[in-house]
């Protein structure tokens, strides 16, 4: 076979395959991830999802999780799919092990972890993921989650009038976090923890606007976004109203 027949046969096929790709984009409302398509499972509520949630951080500050398996067996029946009840922003905190203090399972929680758990500014890697976990794995329930002592909090706060600059994109992220400090200013209170749940209410509040996936998600019901505060010293998560 002569080369340019290989050409023009491998074009086509290549031409064929990105209009049957663009035609699959067009007709459908969710992004196409077919490698990862969610297990079969029920589907619950959002508050049922969030009540899964509290309870298992009530059962794990009592001393008395119920999810203690983290062996291959535990993740092979999920080998072809998933099926989480929530999607959690959390920070990268080495003390904040999410489906620990929240006592689940494996496959039950899509998590996405940056320094500070903030969002506004986070760039595509957090929304990208967050969008994911809305549009294709259909979880009903969205949280931010901050932690007590948090140092990307803590940063923002010192260097808040300073006009020095933080190594790399560590700078980055804490001039990112800073207007939950600045919001806080004067007010009554520890100051970190006001920052803290500032920095909260801010990714909850970007996430209800986020469009174009989730927005018209919290619009129509489809899901909740929430916001909490985990305490290290108590285990315990509090969530902001």
């Amino acid at each position: 076979m002569k080369v340019s027949s290989l050409v023009s046969r491998r074009n086509f096929l290549l031409s064929g395959s990105a209009a049957l790709a663009a035609s699959s984009i067009v007709g459908s409302e969710n992004l196409v991830f077919a490698a990862d398509a969610p297990a079969a499972g029920p589907q619950i509520s959002s508050d049922e999802a969030l009540h899964r949630l509290i309870d298992g951080n009530k059962r794990f500050a009592a001393g008395q999780i119920t999810h203690p398996g983290r062996s291959p067996e535990d993740f092979k029946p999920l080998a072809a799919g998933q099926n989480p009840i929530a999607a959690i922003v959390g920070c990268s905190d080495s003390r904040v092990a999410l489906e620990i203090l929240f006592d689940q399972g494996i496959g039950d929680l899509f998590i996405i972890r940056v320094a500070g758990n903030y969002i506004d500014g986070a760039g595509a890697a957090v929304k990208g993921s967050i969008e994911y976990a809305v549009a294709e794995l259909n979880v009903p329930l969205v949280m931010v989650l901050g932690h007590s002592q948090c140092g990307a909090v803590k940063a923002a706060i010192k260097h808040l009038h300073d006009h020095d600059a933080l190594p790399g994109a560590i700078n980055d992220l804490v001039n990112y976090i800073k207007p939950a400090v600045v919001e806080t200013e004067g007010k009554s209170g520890d100051p970190l923890e006001n920052a803290i749940e500032a920095n909260v209410r801010r990714g909850v509040a970007k996430l209800n606007t986020l469009g174009p996936v989730v927005e018209p998600a919290v619009k129509s019901g489809k899901i909740k976004v929430v916001g909490g505060v985990y305490d290290l010293a108590t285990g315990t998560v509090k969530m902001l109203a």
